[in-house]
């Protein structure tokens, strides 16, 4: 078992939660990991993109070569299309259908999800409307995360357990928030795949 897995988002979107939660549940899980250095502006509204890899066997790079990532999971539209080169041609991308405008020249939505909608295998869903929806729209990183769990080749319950051991020490509360939120988004990409 072998996945390459890019990060994408702006900073203050949650990818290092992410990042985490699915590195504990690698570990769990038995895996190698590695994972390159968050590449980017971490403060707010800069672009952040970090590379994720998991194995069964050693791996000797952190970096993802082009054309080779397995997924890529992003936090925002035009970010995530920012990094298709590093998709395989039989790769997933699951991404966010809503823009965060950090720039005065962004792209009209509508010429991202024609973009988007050349991709014959992706999950494109509204994280902030879900999040809202469970009650929490600070765990929008965390319905992300859901709808890749499908393709992280991860059990679903190892995942659950990443985000126990992760977010444990803030609270009972935000525990059970961000595994609702993380049934949430994983239901949307079972219906969406």
């Amino acid at each position: 078992m072998k996945i390459d897995i890019i990060l994408s988002g702006v900073g203050g979107q949650g990818i290092l939660s992410i990042a985490a939660v699915i590195g504990e549940a690698a570990l769990k899980e038995g895996l190698y990991m590695k994972q390159a250095e968050v590449h980017g502006m971490s403060q707010r509204g800069g672009d952040v993109q970090s590379n994720l890899r998991l194995s069964n066997q050693p791996i000797s790079s952190d970096l993802i070569p082009r054309g080779q990532a397995d997924l890529i999971i992003s936090l925002e539209p035009m970010e995530g299309l920012r990094y298709l080169p590093y998709l395989k041609k039989d790769g997933w991308l699951v991404t966010n259908s809503q823009p965060f405008v950090n720039i005065p020249n962004y792209p009209e939505i509508d010429k991202i999800n024609a973009e988007l909608d050349k991709l014959p295998k992706k999950v494109v869903l509204d994280v902030e409307a879900i999040a809202k929806e469970v009650g929490s729209v600070r765990s929008t990183n965390i319905v992300m995360l859901g709808a890749a769990t499908p393709f992280l080749g991860i059990e679903y319950s190892k995942i659950e357990d990443g985000i126990r051991h992760i977010f444990g020490r803030k609270g009972e509360e935000v525990v059970n928030m961000n595994l609702k939120a993380l049934k949430a988004g994983f239901d949307v990409a079972q219906r969406l795949q």
